[in-house]
């Protein structure tokens, strides 16, 4: 049994922008791939930073940023005597939060939410860039079809992976929800088998009514001989 990493859901072939890249060109690479924002990164494909649609924005029109502080570039300029946002460098975040390509999508949605964003360059163990995630790409597990679930769960988890009987617990699956009956010798296995099933990919909630010929999660009690 396998669990998808964002390696698994994330778009490998990366629209990127050089440090040197105008805004023209960035605008240009929106609208001609579709895409809200590119990485930037340097010529070892280390990644230096994001622009987002948002930022070029901020920086043509003089919008406010998230907390409310004007950031247009060309507001800053009048101020500091900078000069107007030219280049990738000019506008990007950085740095950019990112994910790593072994992360489970669990970790990843949990870090998309905390750090309130729509997508995550992905970079390797040597901090280069292999790919972007976004939170569709996230979703892509719930598209599974229900038998494929059922036989993972009914086959990889509770035969291969917990070597219970086959007919040991009965499993349907209904539009990504799981239901699990059956009969275990030992209450303590329950927690296991519903941890385990819960993380197949696709399933999007477990309800189980197992049943238990002991209790062993009561100290004073023995196994049966």
């Amino acid at each position: 049994m396998q669990h998808r990493t964002v390696f698994d859901v994330m778009t490998h072939n990366v629209v990127t922008a050089d440090p040197t890249t105008s805004c023209k060109e960035i605008a240009r690479l929106f609208r001609e791939n579709d895409i809200s924002a590119v990485p930037v990164v340097d010529e070892h494909r280390r990644l230096l930073g994001v622009v987002s649609e948002a930022d070029l924005l901020r920086a043509t029109a003089e919008l406010p940023d998230l907390e409310g502080r004007w950031a247009g570039v060309r507001l800053l300029s009048e101020e500091r005597g900078m000069p107007d946002a030219e280049t990738a460098a000019d506008l990007m975040t950085s740095p950019a939060v990112t994910a790593q390509s072994g992360w489970s999508l669990v970790e990843t949605a949990r870090t998309m939410h905390r750090k309130d964003v729509k997508r995550l360059p992905v970079s390797d163990e040597t901090g280069r860039l292999v790919g972007i995630v976004s939170r569709s790409d996230l979703l892509k597990p719930f598209l599974r079809r229900d038998p494929a679930i059922h036989d993972e769960i009914k086959h990889d988890v509770l035969v291969d992976t917990l070597r219970l009987a086959p007919d040991a617990i009965d499993v349907s699956v209904e539009e990504g929800v799981v239901t699990l009956t059956g009969h275990v010798d030992e209450r303590a296995d329950i927690p296991v088998i519903v941890r385990l099933c819960r993380w197949v990919d696709g399933v999007v909630t477990l309800h189980e009514s197992i049943d238990y010929a002991y209790d062993n999660l009561v100290l004073d009690v023995d196994q049966p001989r």
